[in-house]
């Protein structure tokens, strides 16, 4: 029942926000078998732009499309229950987790999209897809009451991947960062895919879609994934 569209990120290189993500956020909601007159967005993840702002910023760059903000409604319960769909934005994946639990959206978010409600996220709204949030890229500037996310993707996600490293550079890269979570989890494969890039999930088939490869991170291997491939075994863990 599975409809979910999981973008890497809100831009591709310097374009406009969400300039790349219109039309494959077009052809998501024209694939979509119900109404899709009334689009809630979750705008948790924001933390250094309000979310009245967020909402609009979204809306503008969206234009002929109603979009209205969760926090908006009475309560998150009642947004949700308006949704023809969901759209989560992007920002700290941290915080947008503590907002998903204390304000009980965990269980009636994975409800409704586990029955057909489409769903669009990016970047931190891509990273709740997975099992949990532990290869995000974010500060854990608060203190979720677990990193277990909405698990519509039995594996891990990486949004922004990236494997550039700054000239003299002396930190960890991040493929260093998803090693470490390897070490640690060795049959847990992480999806990693660059800016400009999405996933998509229609019922139990998940694809990368987009101008540019992937790779999958499993034990101590990096495989590339090709665009257009499907991805459905590497959603699960691995013998």
């Amino acid at each position: 029942m599975h409809h979910i569209l999981m973008l890497s990120s809100s831009r591709a290189s310097t374009e406009d926000y969400l300039e790349h993500a219109v039309p494959m956020i077009d052809a998501h909601l024209a694939k979509a078998s119900v109404a899709t007159t009334n689009i809630v967005f979750i705008p948790y993840a924001g933390v250094t732009i309000d979310y009245e702002e967020y909402t609009a910023r979204v809306s503008a760059a969206l234009p002929g499309k109603n979009i209205r903000g969760i926090h908006t409604f009475d309560t998150a319960r009642e947004g949700l229950a308006a949704a023809d769909v969901i759209m989560v934005g992007g920002g700290n994946t941290f915080q947008l987790l503590q907002q998903l639990y204390a304000n009980e959206l965990i269980e009636p978010l994975q409800d409704r999209v586990n029955n057909g409600l489409p769903y669009i996220g990016w970047s931190a709204g891509s990273n709740i897809c997975g099992r949990t949030i532990r290869t995000t890229n974010d500060m854990p500037i608060v203190e979720p009451d677990s990193f277990a996310a909405l698990g519509f993707i039995d594996c891990q996600l990486n949004p922004h991947y990236s494997d550039y490293q700054p000239p003299n550079h002396n930190g960890e890269t991040r493929d260093q960062r998803l090693a470490e979570f390897c070490q640690l989890w060795p049959k847990t494969p992480v999806i990693a895919i660059r800016e400009g890039t999405a996933l998509t999930k229609y019922g139990d088939d998940i694809t990368l879609v987009g101008a540019l490869d992937g790779f999958v991170f499993i034990g101590s291997e990096k495989l590339p994934i090709t665009t257009g491939t499907q991805l459905n075994k590497w959603a699960t863990e691995q013998d």
